[in-house]
């Protein structure tokens, strides 16, 4: 299902280099691996991953929900026809402004401090409130992405639920949900059935509880030497696990979940063009046209993407670093990398850069965004580019 390197050439081809190219095919597949392993959980996905308009619509084409971070993501996914009620949004360190108007767009808030429960009670946002809570567990591939533990700004902590319980008594509030993430990229099935658990357990101190959200953080393998998720396993012990809560509540409760990277990664790739080579004492270095601006997760996290050569596929393998045209030591995509050495006007294939890679795209160095491609069932191309700052609020 991976794109065939003849579509690829085509869009290089037809749009220049360089492209994002996501496949229709991947994203829907994805879905329908979530909707088998968890078939009674509602699914809300996780825009900040990739907020394309078309992908979101395909996304929601499936029967999922979406998850949003912002006023702005609140925008976009009402243009993208998701209802309200189908509509998770958390986030920290909101203006009161800010959460007053996220209350007013009739989606699920989960509120993610002492403070916004506060807020929420005073300005009499509503009576009934959920919980972002952090319990101390964390994973994922990077430091920056756990926000889940000790050293995370999100959530409130398992030692301040009495105090959070005494505001919402203040206000007359009712708990109704809870929530928690534990990070990104988790691809190790134990440690997220453990948060499972803990949520579980945590979730027998609040009486009135209707809905329980377990959060994102299902991972993709990037680097060959990583497994994949055993989503099997997980929604299997997943089942088991929440049935027995209900059974011992003796009533129904919902429970969600909010993916984005595993809906998206996989099926997008990054087309870019090599324009210099440079050798030192040290490194082969391969300038291409594009840099950490518009995928920024080597420099940001040392991530992994596979990279291919698009423009051939013999000749002997060499360890190359592959260059940025951005202005930063840091903007690099592979270091050493043993690959087919390219030469000037090959087009290199970044693959599984569907998910932060155009979201967290910017204009640094006054460079243009690139343009993305959708790839639909039947092999067509189509231009689906969109400016984002036209939702930032």
């Amino acid at each position: 299902m991976k794109k065939g390197r003849e579509v690829l050439h085509k869009a290089a081809q037809t749009y220049g280099t360089p492209v994002y190219v996501y496949e229709q095919q991947v994203i829907e597949a994805q879905c329908q691996k979530l909707w088998r392993h968890f078939p009674n959980v509602a699914i809300h996905y996780a825009m900040k991953a990739n907020s394309n308009p078309e992908i979101l619509r395909i996304i929601r084409k499936q029967g999922i929900g979406a998850e949003a971070v912002s006023l702005g993501e609140l925008a976009l996914a009402k243009h993208a026809g998701f209802k309200a009620k189908d509509t998770s949004f958390t986030c920290a360190s909101l203006t009161e402004r800010e959460l007053a108007s996220a209350a007013s767009s009739g989606a699920r808030i989960h509120l993610d401090s002492l403070t916004q429960i506060e807020t929420w009670g005073r300005k009499a946002l509503g009576r009934e409130v959920s919980l972002r809570l952090n319990q101390g567990i964390g994973a994922g591939h990077h430091a920056h992405v756990i926000t889940g533990g000790p050293h995370s700004k999100f959530g409130i902590t398992l030692e301040d639920i009495p105090e959070a319980l005494r505001i919402t008594d203040t206000y007359g509030l009712r708990v109704v949900g809870i929530q928690q993430h534990i990070g990104s990229n988790v691809l190790d099935a134990t440690v997220f059935l453990k948060s499972v658990r803990v949520l579980l357990q945590t979730a027998k101190r609040f009486p009135n509880l209707t809905h329980i959200d377990f959060g994102g953080g299902l991972g993709i393998s990037y680097a060959p030497e990583e497994s994949q998720l055993d989503l099997k396993r997980v929604g299997k012990e997943f089942k088991i696990l929440t049935s027995a809560f209900k059974e011992s509540m003796g009533r129904d409760v919902s429970f969600a979940m909010e993916p984005g990277r595993f809906i998206v990664a996989e099926s997008g790739s990054l087309l870019v063009s090599v324009v210099d080579q440079k050798k030192t004492n040290k490194h082969q270095f391969v300038g291409v046209n594009s840099g950490f601006n518009q995928l920024i997760r080597h420099a940001m996290y040392g991530s992994y993407h596979p990279i291919e050569n698009l423009s051939r596929t013999r000749g002997p393998k060499t360890p190359i670093t592959i260059a940025g045209n951005v202005c930063e030591s840091g903007d690099l995509f592979a270091v050493d990398r043993m690959m087919i050495r390219p030469e000037l006007d090959d087009v290199l294939v970044i693959r599984n850069a569907g998910a932060y890679g155009f979201s967290m795209a910017s204009n640094f160095n006054m460079h243009a965004l690139p343009r993305e491609v959708l790839v639909s069932g039947a092999g067509r191309l189509k231009d689906i580019s969109f400016v984002p700052s036209e939702y930032a609020l």
